[in-house]
């Protein structure tokens, strides 16, 4: 199995202690972040400039909130048994696993008797399930009638609703919330030098992003919970810091999926508790939406003996993905891969016949491509890409006038027929020169890292830690 490994984070905190704020004070801090996240992108290499002002406020009103959040009695542990009753009753499978800590991989679920591969083991009926047809039927749906970015952002929504639950003594959900981490590996957590050692990788702009959306929807919806009338019944209104959207925030990020709706017309977002306890490993997809009997069901991806523990696959991400959106490395992921940028230029003498040979091919003049960790290397349109890229004008004629044209550009992805020997020696060449160019910007390599033990190293360094999370 591979390994997913913790990151070593620091939880944020405020230090000293928290100095009240008054309503009136608190909405001005609010309404100068939500100003702050809503202007114009910042120009090229402004970005962490931009990101240091808006955390700089997050932090002066995560101090004035100190103390402020909901906040449950008890371990996390305490409440598995709590989470197995309520979904026994609720009449999902309960037989033949348990819940269990497994070290560094955080909690997960382990075989309490022999499991075979494709076996059924796992059923989730849809009651259990938070949606955001189930937020529309709650508390908080009179705003999401009349709130667009509800309406329009189905994780900022379900986000909401676990807040709104989780602030509800009577919750039908309350088991499910209480066995949710207290807190997430998430960059939302990170501190800011933390996020400094991802300057220069792939995963910073994500990040970024993340941080300043995340940081623009709780002023929204903090300035909402306030003033907007058919909030006042929310049982957020004495209670909504900036931690509470943080948490929930990472709490859908790291386990949402698409699932259909009732009728099967369309897909909706949901929360699927006890299924998203599995942890992941490589493989391929084992769960689907039963309409007939309604419920989400697992079958067993691999065989398990008894005391080992059940992994699920959470999809083809890479683990710059997986370190966004997930807060883990898997170090031993089969889908890793790095993105790269490649276009031809418009000044080229050659622009006008490679544009043309491309368009044919499908493919645009300038894309976002991926280099894999596994054989094959490129796709095959990144390989029918790189060479149109590096056609020399008669080739070029070839693929466009040329007998047979039409057919050879079929032939373009295929690497059973290159275009010339020429032609394949330059696009590797090419591609090993940018690969090495993209290294560049790392300020450590593993071989570095290895020699000098440098505690400055890039985010495929950095000690992950992980909880249970689902992508």
């Amino acid at each position: 199995m591979g390994k997913k490994s913790r990151v070593k984070t620091q939880k944020s905190g405020t230090g000293g202690a928290a100095t009240a704020a008054s309503p009136k004070e608190m909405m001005s801090l609010v309404s100068e972040l939500l100003q702050l996240c809503s202007s114009t992108a910042p120009s090229p290499g402004k970005e962490w400039e931009e990101y240091v002002q808006i955390r700089s406020l997050v932090e002066k009103i995560r101090k004035k909130q100190k103390g402020v959040s909901v906040m449950f009695d008890g371990n996390r542990e305490d409440f598995f048994p709590e989470l197995m009753a309520w979904a026994k009753e609720c009449g999902a499978s309960c037989e033949g696993f348990e819940v269990a800590s497994f070290g560094e991989e955080g909690y997960g679920l382990r075989a309490t008797r022999d499991i075979k591969a494709e076996e059924l083991f796992l059923w989730i009926p849809r009651k259990m399930l938070m949606t955001v047809e189930s937020a529309k039927n709650s508390v908080l749906g009179p705003l999401y009638s009349q709130d667009r970015i509800l309406q329009a952002m189905g994780n900022v929504t379900l986000a909401l609703h676990l807040l709104c639950e989780r602030a509800s003594p009577s919750s039908a959900w309350l088991p499910y919330v209480k066995s949710l981490p207290a807190d997430y590996d998430t960059p939302l957590y990170y501190e800011e030098e933390e996020v400094r050692h991802l300057l220069g990788t792939q995963a910073v702009q994500d990040v970024l992003s993340q941080y300043k959306n995340t940081a623009r929807q709780y002023a929204y919806f903090y300035k909402v919970v306030q003033t907007h009338p058919t909030a006042s019944k929310l049982p957020l209104k004495d209670s909504f810091t900036f931690d509470d959207y943080r948490w929930a925030v990472s709490s859908v990020m790291t386990r949402q999926n698409q699932i259909p709706t009732e009728d099967g017309s369309r897909v909706t977002l949901a929360l699927i508790p006890l299924w998203d306890m599995c942890n992941h490993t490589n493989g391929l997809i084992t769960t689907g939406y039963n309409l007939e009997d309604d419920r989400c069901e697992c079958v067993a991806l691999q065989d398990y003996k008894e005391n080992e523990q059940i992994y699920i696959f959470y999809g083809t991400r890479s683990n710059a993905e997986f370190v966004v959106h997930s807060g883990f490395f898997f170090e031993d992921n089969a889908h890793d891969r790095v993105k790269i940028k490649l276009g031809v230029s418009k000044s080229e003498r050659l622009y006008a016949m490679k544009a043309e040979v491309l368009a044919r091919a499908g493919i645009a003049a300038s894309s976002i491509f991926a280099v894999h960790c596994t054989e094959p290397p490129i796709s095959a349109q990144l390989l029918a890409f790189l060479r149109v890229f590096c056609m020399t004008e008669e080739e070029l004629k070839d693929f466009l006038i040329g007998e047979g044209a039409i057919n050879k550009i079929f032939t373009l992805g295929n690497s059973e027929f290159p275009v010339s020997w020429e032609n394949e020696i330059k696009l590797w060449t090419f591609l090993e020169t940018r690969a090495a160019l993209l290294l560049k910007t790392y300020k450590t390599t593993v071989e570095t890292k290895q020699l000098h033990n440098d505690d400055d190293q890039c985010h495929y360094e950095l000690p992950f830690e992980e909880d249970d999370k689902i992508g």
